[in-house]
């Protein structure tokens, strides 16, 4: 039996070039495996080059031809229901290319493996590379790998 976090890494290497070719960009997967009614649920957003909103008619797109690939692959056992959105303001971010999109903006992140008996951190993205970010946390530069992150996201 594939843990969550397997089926979830599966799911977006599956996933993300359809969704892609659609147009959007695989903001995130969330599965949620329950007795009986199990949920996925991914969240789409406008490319940065097109910026813009999603919309019902997005995620209807997105849900038919995600539905469709997920027949033919069959990668999931089981019932579940298929839910397609936006991120929402507290989107997850997931990638380099996320960061750097936020560059300015307040997140919370998680870390993997407590730094210092510190886990978590709020505060606001300055720098990014390819290798990790810098956030401003209580009037700090804190450096934080890409690696290390365990979950992050916006935060108002």
């Amino acid at each position: 039996m594939a843990t969550a976090a397997a089926t979830r890494e599966k799911l977006i290497t599956l996933l993300g070039p359809l969704i892609e070719r659609l147009g959007y960009e695989l903001v995130d997967i969330e599965w949620v495996s329950m007795p009986g009614s199990s949920v996925l649920r991914i969240f789409i957003d406008q490319p940065v080059v097109r910026g813009g909103h999603i919309g019902v008619e997005d995620c209807e797109l997105v849900s038919r031809e995600v539905s469709a690939q997920l027949d033919v692959e069959d990668p999931i056992s089981g019932a579940y229901n298929l839910e397609v959105s936006s991120p929402g303001f507290d989107r997850v971010l997931r990638k380099a290319a996320h960061f750097e999109r936020f560059r300015g903006a307040r997140v919370w992140v998680e870390l993997k493996v407590p730094r210092e008996g510190r886990r978590r951190y709020t505060g606001d993205i300055s720098e990014v590379d390819e290798t990790g970010c810098v956030l401003m946390v209580d009037g700090q530069f804190v450096r934080i790998g890409f690696a290390e992150i365990g979950k992050a996201r916006l935060v108002a």
